[in-house]
Parts: structure tokens; sequence; C-alpha cells
């Protein structure tokens, strides 16, 4: 299964998080529903791709991303880009497999 996650969207306001600290969680809660809606979990996730808006943020981010793959996480890539859309902070892909 892949899924591409389109940022920190809260799913029943459709609202973004001022925060960045916010945005991360949120995006990662969305990962995981997606992820557990399709019948799997977190663990079943083989490869992300972060897309930051500012580089600086990336140690807050691991911090936080850390929680949510905690046994082994899965390859990632993660990157700096100029905008992302309607101005989120970050935007993560991600590609998981579930047997």
């Amino acid at each position: 299964m892949m899924e591409k996650i389109k940022g920190p969207f809260d799913p029943e306001t459709k609202k973004i998080p001022e925060t960045f600290k916010d945005q991360v969680i949120v995006t990662l809660e969305n990962i995981k529903g997606l992820v557990e809606a399709a019948g799997g979990s977190m663990k079943d996730i083989v490869k992300t791709t972060v897309f930051l808006k500012d580089m600086n943020n990336f140690n807050k981010m691991n911090r936080i991303y850390r929680k949510y793959f905690t046994a082994k996480p899965p390859a990632r890539s993660c990157v700096e880009v100029a905008r992302l859309p309607l101005d989120i902070q970050i935007e993560i892909e991600a590609i998981a497999y579930i047997p």
C-alpha cells in the first residue's frame, strides 16, 4: 500500500495547527490512521520522505518522529523545500507494506 500524506490537516476540522510541534503530531497521527484503516500498523511503514519548510526544525521533528517509530524505524529521506501547500511547515510521504 502506498499513501501520500498531505501534511498536518485535522481530518475532522480540516484546520492546520499553528505550532510546528502540533503539525508534526497531526501529520504522524494521520499516517497512523491511514495505515491502521488498511489493517496495518506503524511497523508496516518501510519508507518515509519528510519535507520540511525549515531544516532548522529537523531535531524537533525527529524527537516526535522517534515516538512513532520506536523499534525499527523505516528508511527515511528528509529535505528542505521552499514552500509547501497552504504554507504548512511539514509534509510526509509514507510507503507501507502490509502483508
